[in-house]
């Protein structure tokens, strides 16, 4: 982090006069151990109920309120970082923007991080409107960005601070304001849909004016199909070759890497909605009346279902799309054939593709029990949970890291692929496990390319189960928790110590909250 990264109070103010910023109203400064309940009615009461509204019914938190998840604000801070000309800026308590830069930054991002400090006084007399304002304008330069995105973090949301008043563009650099708390916004898949969603419609509302930039390769001589999601490089390549025969081409995928990239992919011919979880994109896309498509071209029905449902999406002829089948499932079959899985297993995530690589795994000849996914249940992965659910496969959207485990528990999978915890938990029991993110979503999923690759990883993972007993028995009998490791005397308990700290803290409590004001 350079120069930008304290952005504000410092920086000479612009000449032009500011309008009357609009005061923050969440009392006298909420912090962030205020917890989701209070920070989420101070931010209702501060003027942002229409977006909380927005939120929860774009994002549905599902009946145990919310799954486990990172800071949410992580999935729309990298995808700002991944685009060219565009200038990230955070608000928020300074913790949080040091724990988010420094996770991008340990994930790949080689761009700064802006960021518009404040304390109580700032925050509640409105002046960190004004700072983030002078802020903007001094980063607004053409030469350099095409964008700014401005995000408001939990405590800024709460407090009111109206992102929503700073100018549209200024010097022709757009500027983008949004609120990605984490009382509002459930997982940091879906705040990638927040700004994605945001960016579109901004793009949107600047093509229904009048001519917009090309894409940087130029645009393409087919009609084109929008991929929403992120995934793996091959992918959108092998898309490519697969709707070849259609008539059709690949456009960008969402989140874009550049500006105008979002124009293409407004324009394109159909909308492939890969991770089905984008409500706010695909509602810019219905905006622009483009049909979409769910589910994706993963083994060899997923891949023959999807090809019909595009091509009639796109009014393909029968024999066109016959066609492109012909072409492409009998590759599909041979890689399957070549590549089978067997064994049980469980599976996890927080991705948004999960119900998509369990249908390879099913179709690649695994016992699939359950699947687990953070995100939410929308009408594009219908078809993927229908086909998994034909098959005795329990489908659990918003699934908590308590329903994860117990599905492993219940089943006893020979592999469980899941979160970091899930990952954890699973080899305490000496159980083979693989992380979803890392080993098994960063990998071809599409078509032949995809048909075949998860075989290698999962089978040597099942293999290593002998590993496992043999470390298990190794380490049997060294104790675990308090008597975890070796010792000369086995540690006793005293549990009438505890309950002594526990009623103390206790009693601390209830001081703390008769001292509190009404």
């Amino acid at each position: 982090m350079d120069d930008l990264r304290h952005l504000g109070p410092d920086i000479e103010p612009t000449p032009e006069p500011l309008p009357e910023p609009a005061p923050a109203r969440g009392g006298d400064g909420l912090g962030c151990h205020a917890g989701a309940a209070e920070l989420k009615k101070a931010a209702a009461a501060a003027g942002k109920s229409e977006t909380l509204a927005r939120y929860a019914a774009d994002y549905p938190a599902g009946p145990h309120d919310r799954p486990q998840s990172m800071c949410p604000a992580f999935g729309s801070l990298r995808v700002g970082l991944r685009m060219r000309r565009t200038a990230t800026v955070l608000s928020g308590s300074a913790c949080c923007v040091y724990g988010l830069t420094f996770t991008s930054h340990f994930y790949g991002a080689k761009r700064t991080v802006g960021y518009v400090p404040f304390n109580s006084e700032t925050l509640v007399t409105g002046k960190l409107f004004e700072d983030i304002r002078e802020a903007v304008f001094k980063l607004a330069d053409p030469a350099l960005y095409d964008t700014i995105v401005i995000t408001n973090l939990c405590v800024p949301t709460a407090s009111g601070v109206p992102l929503q008043l700073l100018p549209k563009e200024i010097n022709g650099v757009r500027i983008i304001g949004i609120d990605v708390p984490g009382f509002g916004v459930p997982t940091h898949a879906e705040a990638k849909d927040v700004l994605a969603g945001a960016m579109l419609n901004y793009a949107r509302l600047e093509a229904e004016q009048g001519p917009v930039q090309a894409p940087r390769g130029g645009r393409a001589e087919k009609p084109t199909v929008t991929l929403v999601g992120e995934m793996f490089p091959v992918d959108p390549i092998s898309i490519g070759r697969m709707i070849a025969p259609l008539g059709l081409a690949t456009g960008p995928v969402v989140p874009t890497r550049e500006w105008r990239e979002l124009y293409a992919a407004l324009d394109g011919a159909v909308v492939a909605a890969i991770h089905p979880f984008y409500t706010a994109s695909f509602r810019e896309f219905e905006a622009a009346a483009r049909p979409i498509v769910g589910s994706a071209p993963v083994g060899r029905d997923g891949t023959a279902a999807w090809l019909a449902a595009i091509g009639k999406a796109c009014g393909v002829s029968a024999d066109l799309i016959a066609e492109a089948q012909n072409r492409e499932l009998p590759a599909i079959e041979a890689a399957l054939a070549a590549n089978p899985i067997k064994g049980r297993i469980t599976l996890s995530g927080y991705e948004g593709s999960e119900l998509i690589v369990a249908r390879l795994l099913v179709e690649s000849g695994a016992d699939v029990r359950y699947v687990g996914t953070a995100c939410p249940r929308t009408r594009f992965s219908d078809d993927d949970r229908a086909f998994l659910e034909a098959r005795g496969v329990h489908v659990q959207y918003r699934a908590s890291l308590e329903q994860d485990l117990a599905a492993m528990a219940e089943f006893e999978p020979d592999l469980a692929i899941g979160t970091t915890p899930v990952v954890q938990k699973a080899k305490q029991a000496g159980r083979p496990a693989l992380y979803f993110t890392n080993l098994i979503s960063a990998r071809p999923l599409m078509g032949r390319d995809g048909a075949g690759s998860l075989a290698q990883v999962v089978n040597a993972a099942i293999a290593g189960k002998t590993r496992f007993d043999e470390m298990t028995a190794f380490f049997d009998g060294v104790g675990e928790g308090d008597t975890a490791g070796i010792w000369e005397n086995t540690p006793k308990l005293r549990p009438e110590f505890r309950e002594v700290t526990r009623k103390r803290l206790e009693k601390a409590a209830k001081a703390r909250k008769v001292e509190e004001p009404i």
